[in-house]
């Protein structure tokens, strides 16, 4: 029997009935509910589309839906992991076409994503969703996060940030800075640009928990990671002032894409709604470009993948959209 699965015994902890796991991390599989002898985990039931009752939190309870769960169950047994290989895979890959199916626990080692907002859909190995970069990095290139080589070639445990396309990491380390910084504060931890950085390692499959960042839960706030958040526009326009910003639109602050230390609100360096970097008069100026420096976003990405957090902290402030 596969050693990423764990079937219950008499003297065994009770498993989940979607993946068949007791050790698992509450990070990937969520909350473990039990209601009439059931025990399952919170993401094996969204990502295997089915929907429960969620409860005041002073209830310390959901509604199961218990006949919808042991269907599932049932027609899960037909299936057997494409990873693991056991049987009662409950996770079918989204693609039309496809087959496939898996346990969540499984997902990282047989290189399966699942998307933690929108649709909660989840893929196989063949057919997960890649970042757009042909070029793999180059030899001795490092993980900013933990320092070791990334290898030099593209792969499912190898990611680049998107926007200044030099900051490499591998999918472990920026996943756990995810679950550290939370949607208020995750961003590229080189030129930390948030909002693309932040749709596309959650259409890849990074989990980023809509909550605040852990080190100011537990007064642990550390000034030198704080994210400039002051327009520096020689006349700023913003009714809300240079502190202040929105999630996007022509308020949206953008920060320098070489020294991240200067930011403008769109709207105050006349840059128009379609453009996701921005280069300020001292770096343009130092041979880094010709110039100031804009992109144009790619495809708008649903809403639901941008980040939620509303609440001021310390790594920006935002307001609410006008």
């Amino acid at each position: 029997m596969s050693e990423r699965k764990r079937k219950a015994s008499s003297t065994e902890e009770p498993v989940c009935v979607l993946c068949g796991r007791a050790d698992v991390d509450r990070d990937i599989c969520g909350r473990t509910f039990d209601e009439s002898e059931i025990r399952v985990h919170e993401f094996c039931l969204i990502f295997a589309n089915i929907y429960f009752e969620e409860r005041p939190p002073w209830e310390e309870i959901v509604g199961l839906p218990l006949d919808a769960i042991t269907c599932k169950v049932k027609q899960a047994n037909q299936k057997q992991c494409c990873v693991c290989g056991e049987r009662g895979a409950a996770i079918t890959c989204a693609e039309r076409s496809c087959e496939r199916s898996f346990h969540l626990p499984c997902a990282r080692d047989g290189e399966c994503i699942s998307q933690y907002f929108g649709k909660h859909r989840s893929f196989c190995f063949e057919h997960r969703p890649r970042q757009v970069t042909q070029e793999a990095p180059a030899e001795g290139t490092n993980c900013l996060i933990c320092l070791e080589p990334v290898g030099d070639s593209l792969s499912y445990h190898t990611l680049v940030c998107p926007v200044c396309k030099h900051a490499w990491f591998h999918r472990g380390c920026i996943q756990q800075q995810a679950l550290s910084a939370g949607s208020a504060c995750f961003q590229c931890p080189s030129c930390r640009e948030n909002i693309l950085f932040y749709q596309e390692m959650s259409t890849i499959g990074i989990q980023i928990p809509d909550r605040r960042p852990s080190w100011e839960a537990n007064d642990e706030y550390d000034p030198s990671l704080e994210r400039h958040r002051h327009c520096d526009a020689s006349e700023c326009l913003y009714h809300g002032g240079r502190e202040y910003a929105e999630r996007r639109g022509p308020w949206q602050l953008l920060l320098c894409s070489s020294c991240a230390a200067e930011g403008t609100h769109r709207q105050c360096s006349h840059l128009s709604n379609t453009t996701a970097t921005w280069e300020c008069d001292g770096c343009a100026g130092l041979g880094t470009s010709t110039g100031k420096r804009q992109s144009v976003l790619r495809a708008a990405l649903p809403e639901s993948v941008c980040p939620k957090w509303d609440g001021r902290s310390h790594c920006g402030a935002t307001a609410s959209d006008s």
